[in-house]
């Protein structure tokens, strides 16, 4: 957290090297801007990654020397290079926070951002102001990557370097834990903000100055906040407010966001001895020539004691290479006025201070002690104050609270952790990680299973019942930050028993059936154990076969016992709600009306889900079919013969003699009417209609709805479903 993009430093400027720009002419998003992007369900494809299906990066990493990697790391600290000198003989400071702008990026709303595919190395985040001459990190970094292959991956070395230099540093860290694939295309789908130029912020605000979801940042192009203050104004007070959402919005309480702005602080400098305007292009606008390299700085030098990065010049300690407790030292025993940077950003002097800093550089000059706006509304915030007094007071706990936020940062997207691979995985479990009781009985054997089957048919449950609450268990997962997901059972507990798009009257009357079907086998076995978990992926399952055999098929759903069911104290209640779905449409759920529409919002959580656009599309048609929609409705079940497994929905959808109306002013949702005699047949909702509208999703429609591709359905459908159900089981990796 180094440095914060804060004042207009480092924007792209028009292309200098006299080459002539063809136009791309126009493409089909510029002829019709409003038609639904399917791309999001192609990206990550085989087809972009040089390493292939065999890859396996678990083996590759287990067989890293890893502490011999860390020593490297921590020799490629101290070795400054000429291209770019380190600030204190030590590039500490520049990798913790390239570190932290890798991680801070996640954000709770929809769990994307974050570590876990390194897409640091792409636009939009390797060309944002906030992330100035982060480029210089990686370059320092790509001798160890490239020494050491694929056995690291960037996503996980980027961590790892900020890691080695806290511990360089002095600084005792309570872990590391590796596991981060690389991609190898940028993120499409991570919404940032509306706005149209860099720091921006005009669009992100509702009227009541509320921050739009999912978004944390309060201006375009950075991590965080403003450390000048909102939009500039150095405000200490206002700005903690916008620290206090935009931390919050990351999952960060007061005392983790206290603990981690002080530790971010303890090391290193900022970088603004000049103007903005000395910098040229980012990464991803300037010349060839360049080879990826941004902001070059045509001020004296451009690099070491002339760099400029975010246009302060700051210095927080007075040892900015070693880890201490002179963060709060210096916040609490000086008075601060305020002053500018020699760029001209807003920045704290202390008044007549004895004690100065030393320079980077020039061991003869020394500095007076500095702070950033954000950095005094610690102690300007009532609540921010208590926590940095405590810490100032208590310095053990400092360091205790700094472990554990740095850690949450860095690995807050990876998910729980069996997802861990190293040998410096932390022995303690946290509730940010969605922990899961360990097994203690042995699992069900395929007898018990039929068992439970024949049970579950009998206890006069309809399909849809049991189909739908096993979609609303499985499907809470998210593939961005691997949280939800059937194992744990957390569907039986707050929050999620009681959203409204589980039908929490429909969801507590079949729990109370599988809590009785659970407490009849249980009793009876002494060394086998059914947890809910089971039970309700089996149930689906179970629904599903009994569906398909009534269509004319007899199909074997393949499940994969060995769940566990979480407790309430093991659940993040407030941490959960995030995973509350605005909209599903696989279950025709939509909270409220919102900017996108159904069908985007019907992609988005396919994306989640990883699913491709023909997933998508035969667990939609076979949804219908199962009559699983969350409130047991009508809508678009385009069957007369419903909870029958049958490409019914498509046939149907696709059928001329249909024609369709909107019956809402907002064109949500539609009659389906009798050409002939113009009589309602059935209702539907933009989700269902898309896959006659949209060109794309017509095509894999039409595969699905004609004559031959009964049996190709179910086949398809069953495919698409074991794997909803399985996306979270990481115990079974």
């Amino acid at each position: 957290m180094k440095e914060k993009g804060g004042c207009p430093f480092g924007f792209d400027k028009k292309p200098t090297t006299g080459q002539t720009l063809k136009s791309e002419g126009n493409t089909n998003k510029n002829w019709w801007p409003n038609q639904l992007d399917l791309s999001v369900l192609r990206q990550h494809s085989l087809l972009s990654n040089p390493l292939g299906e065999e890859f396996d990066y678990k083996k590759e990493f287990e067989s890293l020397d890893y502490y011999a990697l860390k020593k490297d790391i921590a020799h490629t600290l101290k070795e400054s290079k000429d291209w770019w000198p380190a600030d204190y003989g030590t590039y500490g400071g520049l990798f913790i926070r390239m570190a932290w702008h890798s991680a801070g990026t996640y954000r709770t709303g929809d769990g994307r951002g974050g570590t876990r595919e390194g897409q640091q190395r792409f636009a939009p985040q390797n060309s944002w102001p906030d992330n100035a001459n982060l480029d210089k990190a990686r370059r320092l970094l790509w001798p160890i990557k490239q020494k050491y292959g694929q056995k690291i991956s960037w996503a996980d070395l980027m961590i790892l370097a900020g890691n080695v230099s806290l511990e360089e540093a002095g600084f005792k860290t309570i872990g590391f834990a590796g596991g981060r694939e690389d991609v190898w295309e940028p993120a499409t789908n991570v919404y940032w903000g509306a706005e149209k130029e860099w720091l921006g912020n005009k669009e992100r605000y509702a009227e009541d100055g509320e921050l739009e979801k999912p978004l944390a940042a309060v201006q375009m192009g950075l991590i965080y906040v403003n450390p000048e203050g909102p939009n500039g104004n150095p405000d200490p007070i206002a700005s903690a407010k916008d620290i206090r959402i935009s931390f919050g919005r990351m999952g960060m309480n007061d005392e983790e966001t206290v603990a981690l702005i002080a530790g971010g602080h303890t090391l290193g400098k900022t970088h603004g001895k000049a103007s903005g305007e000395h910098l040229e292009a980012s990464p991803e606008g300037a010349g060839i020539e360049e080879q990826g390299l941004g902001w070059k700085s045509n001020y004296k030098s451009g690099k070491g004691e002339d760099a400029i990065t975010s246009g302060l010049e700051v210095i927080w300690t007075v040892t900015p290479a070693t880890w201490s407790q002179g963060f709060f030292k210096n916040l609490f025993e000086n008075e601060w006025e305020l002053t500018k940077s020699p760029a001209g950003a807003h920045q704290w002097k202390a008044k007549n201070s004895i004690i100065k800093f030393p320079d980077p550089f020039d061991k003869t000059k020394f500095h007076a002690p500095t702070m950033l706006t954000t950095d005094l509304a610690l102690i300007k915030d009532p609540s921010y104050e208590k926590i940095s007094r405590r810490f100032y007071e208590n310095p053990e706990e400092f360091d205790k609270a700094f472990a554990k936020a740095w850690f949450k940062l860095t690995h807050r997207d990876m998910g729980p952790k069996s997802t861990y691979l190293g040998p410096e995985i932390p022995k303690e479990e946290f509730i940010w990680q969605d922990p899961i009781p360990l097994a203690k009985s042995t699992v069900i054997n395929t007898n018990d299973i039929q068992t439970l089957k024949k049970q579950i048919l009998k206890s006069g449950l309809s399909k849809g019942e049991l189909v739908s609450t096993a979609w609303s268990s499985a499907a809470t997962y998210r593939n961005s930050d691997r949280r939800g997901g059937a194992n744990g059972a957390r569907i039986r507990l707050e929050p999620q028993v009681n959203w409204e798009s589980n039908n929490p009257t429909q969801l507590k009357k079949v729990l109370a059936v599988y809590e009785n079907i659970q407490k009849e086998f249980n009793n009876k076995s002494s060394n086998k154990k059914v947890s809910i978990a089971d039970l309700i992926v089996l149930g689906g399952g179970t629904a599903i076969e009994d569906a398909a055999l009534k269509a004319g098929f007899k199909v074997n759903v393949p499940f994969t016992p060995g769940r566990m069911d979480a407790t309430q104290e093991q659940t993040d209640v407030e941490g959960m709600a995030y995973l509350e779905p605005m909209a599903d449409g696989f279950k025709n759920y939509q909270k409220t009306d919102y900017t996108l529409t159904a069908e985007q919002l019907l992609v988005d959580k396919a994306q989640l889900l990883t699913l491709s656009a023909p997933e998508m599309t035969v667990l939609v048609g076979g949804m219908r079919a199962l009559n699983a929609n969350f409130d047991g409705s009508n809508t678009g079940i385009l069957t007369h013969n419903p909870e029958v497994l049958t490409n019914d929905f498509f046939v149907n959808l696709l059928d001329m003699k249909y024609k369709w109306e909107a019956i809402s002013e907002n064109k949500n949702k539609f009659n389906i009417k009798d050409r002939k005699t113009n009589e309602i047949v059935w209702t539907a909702t933009r989700a269902d209609l898309i896959f006659g509208s949209n060109s794309e999703l017509r095509a894999l429609a039409e595969v699905y709805g004609s004559e031959d591709a009964k049996e190709k359905f179910i086949s398809d459908f069953i495919n698409a479903w074991e794997k909803i159900m399985n996306l979270d089981r990481f115990d079974s990796n």
